[in-house]
């Protein structure tokens, strides 16, 4: 009687899990929506599909992947897969902060065209393109008090150093309430652990970090239990990560890579999860009221896109090659 019992309750467990709904796909359209976290949600959903929907379980298994970052496999949308990447690069500003590599330059008129550039393609493999992806994320979002960068650590020191100017308030993923819109970085510095209260000091400084950041794009959707979060350059691709949640809506059990964590080997199967890492920051975004009081000085580049197209803008302060959309002269630092 009881092995029967036990057997209907993961029956009933697995059932729930496997009900478990992309929310994607009623997301994706939604980039022009009144409010930030749902404009964030929707850009980084949209591309998530045009990828085919890889993503990786909460259990830290790769589930689904099919296309590659540095393959002509067309996506979705029909373009290549590197180029597409090439574009994230291009359109978020962030290719000029890496103009000296090699195949830079070539990127940027690769992204807008349909030539073949080998150069391009082998720059897309050799640079790692999370930030650039986040950076890309934020300005088709349009969210003001965020400074793009190719670096993780860059905008997660913004956010400590000046919160008060920032879209984003930093707190510790342990005991956050993960929301759409937030953001959540790990450390991927092997041989330390460094864990919110490690980032706090280091971030103070200037030295270089290796990160990475993604943005949760639903938390406990129908009740089901799960984050949802989307990363580029996650197993080559744009790949969604899931999370398990608490009753209270708090990351339960969330995997923390430990200095004497067993390592990945066909031997050691428990050692191998890819949720497992230093988790270390939650970037929680920043309400509406207090998004707009960011937007104030600049509104013409942080208009609503529900109102007039950035076409119709008359100059912009983080511009987009190629938008046509003159530069405002002598803009203050935000």
């Amino acid at each position: 009687m009881v092995p029967r019992i036990v057997a209907t309750l993961l029956l009933l467990l697995c059932s729930a899990t496997s009900q478990a709904a992309d929310v994607c796909p009623r997301l994706r359209s939604q980039q022009y929506a009144p409010d930030a976290a749902t404009r964030i949600a929707a850009a980084a959903c949209n591309e998530h599909m045009q990828w085919y929907r890889p993503f990786i379980d909460d259990h830290g298994r790769i589930a689904s992947s099919t296309v590659a970052e540095g393959e002509s496999s067309r996506l979705g949308n029909g373009t290549e897969a590197w180029r597409q990447v090439a574009r994230y690069w291009q359109q978020s500003g962030m290719l000029r902060q890496l103009s000296g590599f090699a195949g830079a330059s070539d990127c940027g008129a690769a992204a807008q065209g349909s030539f073949s550039s080998p150069a391009c393609r082998a720059f897309v493999i050799d640079n790692p393109w999370s930030a650039a992806f986040i950076s890309w994320v934020q300005m088709k979002a349009r969210i003001p008090g965020f400074r793009p960068s190719a670096s993780h650590v860059d905008y997660v020191r913004d956010a400590y150093r000046d919160p008060a100017a920032n879209a984003f308030d930093p707190q510790d993923p342990a005991i956050a309430i993960p929301a759409t819109g937030d953001m959540l970085c790990y450390v991927r510095q092997s041989g330390r652990i460094y864990g919110y209260a490690g980032l706090q000091s280091v971030v103070q400084r200037t030295d270089s970090l290796p990160m990475h950041c993604e943005v949760v794009v639903a938390a406990n959707p129908d009740g089901d239990g799960q984050a949802y979060l989307i990363g580029g350059n996650v197993q080559q691709g744009v790949t969604m990560r899931l999370l398990a949640l608490n009753r209270a809506g708090r990351f339960w059990n969330l995997p923390m890579r430990s200095e004497t964590s067993p390592p990945c080997a066909p031997d050691n199967q428990e050692g191998c999860n890819f949720n497992q890492q230093d988790w270390a920051v939650l970037l929680k975004l920043k309400p509406d009221q207090a998004l707009a009081r960011l937007a104030a000085p600049y509104p013409l580049q942080f208009a609503s896109p529900a109102l007039p197209s950035p076409s119709s803008q008359q100059c912009c302060i983080n511009c987009v090659l190629g938008s046509g959309v003159p530069r405002c002269p002598n803009p203050p630092s935000q």
